[in-house]
């Protein structure tokens, strides 16, 4: 993560945007964009898969959007080149991401990414808001290429951890897939294409995350009768999705591409208050993990769930334990 000194927001009135500043030129332009997700792991930025948006953004202007922290992107982006500028808006309120500027300032942008945090703040201030909108119609409609790290990549799967009272460790999810800390959204925020029941989580270099993501797919599985998908990226490493669906796995780090073992394999015992059973034979949850390269010649295809260039194995589940084979 690129560091910086916080520009200081001025008030409302004179920044109706929370602006945090601008890099390069202000007034704005247009490009030919291309469309595409950017996928990170949080952790150190993948230099990359910046470049791979840049690319996309036909010339035009980056925006960052954050509800927390600084600036610190505006240099770093803009220093890639290729773009018109830079903007980082701190949008940390209802209010504010209702504000008409804002939504025109989305919507006008070439390129957006959804820095770190906590993915509760985005949830609980940008969902049914005209931010929320606006993301959606960059991506969808203008077809302009969006992404974001850590709490920025998890709220991108159309099922998404919202952490809205805590966070949780795989051990309490897995010893209660119910737990009150498990709060998942569905189909009511971001609208990103090839992620439909899929799932997002991120610095997966952590062995804690997989025994959670296996609780969200159980939980996914049960509640919404869907084979469902995790996605989890490690630190370092980004996945970017092409406007076909073909995912290039970027950085030093691995992606982890997780589904359920087909439409006859749901969890066996999947309750409140109950350890989480689903083992069928031990392969209940098939998993291809792709490495990153600096080009991304190893890929993941969205479209047909399937990977090249990676390994495959098997996560279940017995009594709560997570199992790898």
């Amino acid at each position: 993560m690129p560091t910086s000194a916080m520009t200081d927001a001025t008030p409302a009135a004179a920044n109706p945007t929370n602006s945090l500043g601008v890099v390069g030129d202000a007034a704005d332009v247009g490009g030919a964009t291309v469309g595409g997700t950017v996928l990170m792991g949080g952790g150190p930025d993948v230099d990359a898969a910046f470049r791979w948006m840049i690319a996309k953004a036909g010339g035009g202007d980056f925006l960052v959007l954050r509800a927390s922290g600084t600036n610190a992107y505006n240099a770093y982006v803009y220093g890639f080149g290729g773009l018109n500028s830079c903007e980082t808006l701190l949008l940390n309120s209802r209010a504010l991401a209702n504000e008409p500027l804002v939504e025109a300032k989305i919507r006008a942008a070439e390129a957006v990414f959804i820095a770190g945090g906590d993915q509760a703040d985005y949830v609980n201030f940008w969902k049914d808001t005209r931010v929320e909108d606006a993301l959606n119609y960059v991506r969808n409609v203008k077809r302009c290429p969006v992404g974001g790290t850590s709490a920025g990549n998890a709220i991108a799967g159309r099922i998404y951890f919202g952490a809205l009272l805590s966070t949780i460790s795989s051990a309490q999810a897995l010893a209660n897939p119910y737990d009150a800390n498990v709060t998942l959204g569905r189909d009511d925020f971001l609208d990103l294409p090839f992620l439909a029941n899929t799932i997002t989580d991120t610095h997966f270099d952590n062995p804690d995350r997989r025994g959670r993501l296996v609780a969200f797919l159980a939980r996914m599985s049960q509640d919404y009768g869907i084979v469902p998908r995790g996605v989890g990226v490690e630190e370092a490493t980004a996945v970017c999705i092409e406007p076909d669906g073909l995912g290039r796995v970027l950085g030093r780090g691995a992606a982890h591409f997780l589904q359920q073992n087909g439409p006859a394999n749901p969890p066996e015992r999947c309750q409140p208050n109950t350890p989480l059973d689903w083992n069928r034979n031990r392969q209940a949850v098939a998993v291809y993990r792709v490495a990153g390269t600096a080009a991304g010649t190893h890929t993941f295809d969205f479209a047909t769930w399937t990977g090249t260039g990676g390994t495959a194995q098997y996560f279940s589940v017995a009594q709560g334990t997570l199992q790898v084979n």
